[in-house]
């Protein structure tokens, strides 16, 4: 990939490169941590500060992240300031974060940056402002249709980050880490990103164009024909094909396939495909105020009645009692501070 005029920009500057991370309510600390701590590497590394950043809010006050913990910070963003690099993080419920003042706050901000790092859900609130129209984007994949039918304007690929002139996003924790080595790579050479990765014993950089994987199969000596059909039936859950049709496009019997999955996953491809469904619609019902029957139809089911059966049988109670679960992934606690 060609190296952006912006990221030339920011390479050659002899000066410490100036980064703010905004942090918007219901961030990762694992997004988080993945974001910061390459470029404190980096700085160890060099044995100079290369990177200097600071932890900013829009109100000043420390957000609450995903795991009911208060990131702290250092100051109340100043939208009109000019900075290297504005790093925007978010996760939960950023696809629900419409207020004008915020998306204006970020718009601004954006405009004084001269690299602007939408993570994870960051993406969401940049595309709001307009500033990703045209541009090749990247957003989790749980995501992904949403967010292609909130922004049509938005070129969105499957990638795990993307560079795009003056605008990068990332898909997630992971991703972020590979980015921001690849950042300390063009800052600072190859072998001194290869420390920073080493430092962490990350041996699997991945670079920005390879897709995203929401089904980790872990051991590498799983069969190409598994993983294809499992690829296959990740991108038709809103309409399931059979499991004969998958076995035909990897080239198996559909005998041949159960086998597959019986020997390396100990269950069969339906039941495979079932769970992958059911998955998809139990973050639906918890993270999203979709109708029941929304769900259903956008995680392949007939009817309400059918999905709720099923999701019954996989997770012990009816999608309508898990929705009024307390959830386990938004802020739990109240973090108070002096």
């Amino acid at each position: 990939m060609t190296q952006s005029k912006a990221l030339l920009t920011i390479c050659d500057l002899h000066r410490p490169i100036e980064v703010d991370f905004l942090i918007v309510p219901g961030c990762s600390l694992l997004t988080l941590a993945s974001a910061v701590e390459p470029l404190r590497a980096a700085n160890r590394q060099a044995g100079r500060m290369v990177f200097n950043w600071r932890f900013v809010s829009t109100d000043g006050q420390p957000p609450l992240t995903s795991s009911g913990i208060a990131w702290p910070v250092s100051a109340k963003h100043d939208a009109s300031a000019r900075c290297d690099v504005l790093a925007l993080a978010a996760g939960f419920g950023a696809a629900q974060m419409t207020d004008r003042k915020l998306i204006a706050h970020i718009y601004r901000a954006a405009r004084q940056a001269t690299i602007v790092i939408a993570i994870e859900s960051g993406a969401w609130l940049l595309a709001r402002t307009g500033l990703l129209d045209e541009h090749r984007a990247a957003t989790h994949w749980e995501d992904f249709e949403d967010f292609a039918a909130a922004f049509p304007n938005v070129d969105l690929r499957p990638d795990r980050y993307i560079i795009d002139g003056r605008f990068i996003t990332t898909s997630g924790s992971s991703p972020t880490f590979d980015l921001m080595v690849d950042l300390v790579r063009r800052i600072l050479g190859h072998p001194a990103a290869l420390d920073v990765a080493s430092s962490f014993v990350h041996d699997d950089l991945r670079p920005a164009g390879d897709p995203q994987v929401n089904v980790t199969l872990g051991d590498v000596n799983h069969d190409p024909r598994l993983v294809r059909s499992i690829r296959i039936m990740e991108t038709h859950v809103d309409a399931p094909v059979s499991i004969a049709a998958i076995a035909k496009r990897v080239s198996m019997s559909t005998r041949g396939l159960e086998q597959l999955f019986e020997r390396q996953l100990g269950q069969t491809p339906g039941a495979y495909f079932l769970s992958l469904r059911l998955a998809a619609a139990r973050r639906l019902v918890n993270d999203t105020r979709l109708s029941m029957t929304d769900i259903a139809s956008r995680t392949g089911f007939s009817s309400e009645s059918s999905f709720s059966r099923a999701f019954s049988r996989q997770f012990g109670l009816p999608p309508s009692a898990s929705r009024k679960q307390p959830s386990t992934q938004q802020p739990v606690a109240t973090v108070s501070h002096p």
